[in-house]
């Protein structure tokens, strides 16, 4: 469960959230669309702990964020737009240093290069791989702890169509787990009838619900965005 309750965050006089409230349940895939600069990410980071809220409470798993930060931290995973990883470690090294700090078992490591089509690629050095497959090791790392809450900002910018599907697939798949899971995107066409619910975030603030089976015709704004993002993909990936 994720619960946010008047969240405002401010750099210097701007402020970026301005009360933003709202809920994501577990066993939902929930969407948080908007326009640049609505405060998605600013949100995301906030519940993952990276930065604090001027006000207001966020909670994630039962868990206070501010009060709380590392038995929040613990219940959830964290996709960021651009993962970064170091350089000289392998896809390898690296799945194993995040299953050793996070405590879980080293046999999960392959099944998760095996689940993000990476096997292969288990040898090479992060500095060695394309957008889409830092992407796509990213994934694999947030799936790795198994945590009951997925966090994932912009999660398919770097990601081919095909494995834009394959993650709606997964994420999916993980809700019916029983998972809480929250996307923010601007790939918004390509949601349509994946989500269970879906936020529309303008002025850090949750405007209103939208019709997660509908979103095309309630957000004009999708069509745009995802026409600008196919014609950037073509040039990154």
């Amino acid at each position: 469960m994720i619960r946010t309750e008047n969240l405002v965050k401010r750099y210097g006089p701007k402020e970026v959230l301005s009360g933003i409230s709202f809920e994501a349940r577990p066993g939902e895939v929930t969407l948080m669309v908007g326009p640049n600069g609505a405060g998605k990410s600013t949100t995301i980071k906030i519940l993952a702990g990276l930065i604090r809220p001027n006000s207001g409470s966020a909670s994630v798993g039962g868990h206070d964020i501010v009060k709380q930060t590392i038995a929040a931290q613990r219940s959830l995973a964290y996709l960021p737009q651009r993962p970064n990883f170091h350089p000289r470690l392998t896809c390898s090294e690296v799945l194993r240093f995040y299953a050793r700090l996070r405590g879980v078992p080293l046999s999960r490591c392959g099944a998760m290069l095996d689940v993000t089509g990476l096997t292969d690629s288990a040898r090479m050095r992060t500095f060695e791989l394309s957008g889409g497959m830092r992407q796509r090791l990213g994934i694999a790392l947030l799936l790795l702890a198994d945590a009951p809450v997925l966090l994932l900002d912009e999660p398919g910018i770097s990601l081919d169509p095909g494995w834009r599907k394959r993650l709606q697939e997964t994420l999916h798949f993980e809700s019916r787990r029983g998972k809480t899971v929250l996307v923010t995107t601007h790939l918004i066409a390509e949601w349509n009838k994946v989500a269970d619910r879906c936020l529309l975030c303008r002025d850090g603030t949750i405007e209103q619900e939208l019709d997660p089976s509908d979103l095309q015709h309630n957000f004009p704004e999708a069509n745009s965005h995802s026409n600008q993002d196919e014609t950037r993909l073509l040039r990154i990936v």
